[in-house]
């Protein structure tokens, strides 16, 4: 909750952007709805267990109560599951997600330019829920393993395959952020699914370490070029290697992380996802994870060639006009692209280590 109010705050801070006036009134509104839901799915929980609060107290009560297996525990899941949604934003639970990101602006930058709250909305929102979901579908929900397997399931499917195509035909760099998040989610459901037996929640938390690597060095490339040119549109990036050597490489390395090209971070981590996935019988799901990972790359792929064009006639005004700063140890936006870039490459080569700390933190 307290993150939430944080993310409220945060995107409404520009009070005189209609659009983002607009981005903060659908995110208020559908966060308090999804909300609302939520604590009735917990109210369920609360009755069918009769009065317990504490997660492991609510499965022995519904041991004692026997209603551990009545309708009263689908209908919570179902509510509890809508609610979570929200937060992970998955497909279908994903029409907010494009709009709040492209709408958030922030006073310090021009109003075309993406924004680190965008970042900041990014990866916090889903890795709190993502937390979330693996202990509420976890332990309440025990004796429903299989109901809400085939919830998720459902969940990362429509999320992969949505996600990814819909993000191909993105013309705004935030949007297209936006529609790979969501695709994004559906993999780091597949963790969720699997669950502790086969390695699923230490893979699951493994990407997402990675994932906010990877997700932080690509906003901080875009910051980068919004605050020097004031467009947020992925044509206009044509031509930016000729001029920044630099920040082209850096975004095209966080691209291809987040598409999960070896020998990068990403790579070793969708690979350790995939496995585990593999290994607990998820043939299906896994396959649609390989098959929208490529589609991912596609679209990845078609930016990082406008990146590296050099031929004049593609080249807009935007980087034909573009000044580079100097690299100075005191920007925070370079520094933190630049360690956000060795998270998103060195890492995949460690692997084991990364799993087992990953491992021991669920104990």
């Amino acid at each position: 909750m307290g993150i939430l109010l944080c993310s409220y705050l945060l995107s409404g801070y520009t009070k005189k952007d209609v659009r983002s006036n607009e981005a903060t009134t659908k995110y208020l509104l559908m966060g308090g709805a999804s909300s609302s839901i939520l604590v009735h799915g917990f109210s369920w929980l609360y009755g069918s267990s009769g009065g317990e609060i504490e997660l492991q107290e609510i499965v022995n009560g519904l041991i004692n109560t026997q209603m551990y297996n009545s309708p009263g525990i689908l209908i919570a899941l179902i509510f509890i599951t809508v609610g979570i949604g929200f937060k992970l934003s998955p497909a279908p639970s994903h029409q907010w997600t494009p709009d709040v990101y492209e709408g958030v602006r922030n006073p310090l930058f021009d109003s075309d330019s993406p924004t680190p709250v965008v970042a900041f909305l990014s990866v916090t929102s889903k890795v709190a829920a993502s937390a979330s979901a693996t202990r509420i579908f976890d332990i309440p929900f025990y004796f429903s393993s299989n109901e809400w397997h085939l919830l998720l399931e459902i969940l990362a499917i429509l999320s992969m395959i949505l996600g990814n195509l819909i993000a191909i035909t993105q013309t705004s760099m935030k949007r297209m952020l936006a529609y790979s998040s969501i695709g994004q989610i559906g993999y780091v459901i597949i963790g969720i699914i699997v669950g502790d037996s086969n390695g699923g929640y230490a893979s699951m938390i493994t990407y997402m370490l990675f994932y906010i690597s990877m997700n932080l060095g690509t906003f901080a490339c875009i910051v980068s070029f919004g605050l020097r040119t004031g467009t947020d549109n992925i044509r206009d990036y044509a031509g930016l290697y000729t001029k920044d050597p630099f920040l082209a490489l850096s975004l095209a390395l966080c691209l291809l992380s987040l598409g999960g090209l070896p020998p990068l971070a990403g790579f070793f981590g969708k690979l350790h996802l995939f496995w585990c996935g593999w290994q607990a019988g998820l043939y299906f799901l896994v396959s649609i994870g390989l098959l929208t990972s490529v589609v991912s790359i596609y679209y990845y792929l078609k930016i990082i060639k406008l990146l590296m064009t050099g031929r004049n006639q593609e080249i807009t005004p935007h980087v034909r006009n573009y000044r580079r700063s100097p690299l100075r140890s005191n920007n925070s936006i370079e520094l933190s692209m630049i360690v956000c870039v060795i998270a998103s490459t060195i890492p995949g080569i460690s692997m084991n280590p990364i799993i087992e700390i990953a491992q021991d933190t669920l104990f």
